[in-house]
């Protein structure tokens, strides 16, 4: 089993910059990719941007403000965000896609709990 934990989420004005952590733990032998969802109130999930060893992939819509970075010793992922708009208020979501070798091996993706960004205008 493996647990992803986000944090630094919260309430910012509009332009201002915040920086989600998730950091995973537990049965992992190797994270394949790890990213970042977000959902809105009445739409649909969407991606934010994901990492793999040595790329990483952005939406459109945050292209240039928003950046995901990785330290793979602690298994973590970042996300920073600039220039927060209003509309990137949402629920955002870490993912994780990891092998565990375990026991018998397999691959699965977990997801974390959320962590709320509000951004006020």
């Amino acid at each position: 089993q493996v647990h992803l934990v986000e944090s630094g989420g919260g309430l910012v004005q509009a332009g201002g910059s915040m920086r989600l952590a998730c950091a995973a733990s537990g049965s992992i032998s190797v994270i394949n990719t790890m990213g970042w969802y977000r959902q809105a109130p009445g739409k649909q999930r969407e991606l934010v941007a994901v990492i793999a060893e040595g790329s990483t992939r952005n939406a459109d819509s945050v292209k240039g403000r928003f950046a995901i970075s990785r330290e793979n010793a602690k298994n973590t992922v970042y996300l920073q965000i600039n220039s927060l708009k209003p509309d990137d208020t949402a629920v955002y979501y870490c993912t994780a896609d990891v092998t565990s070798y375990t026991g018998p091996p397999y691959r699965r993706v977990y997801w974390g709990q959320g962590t709320q960004v509000t951004v006020s205008s």
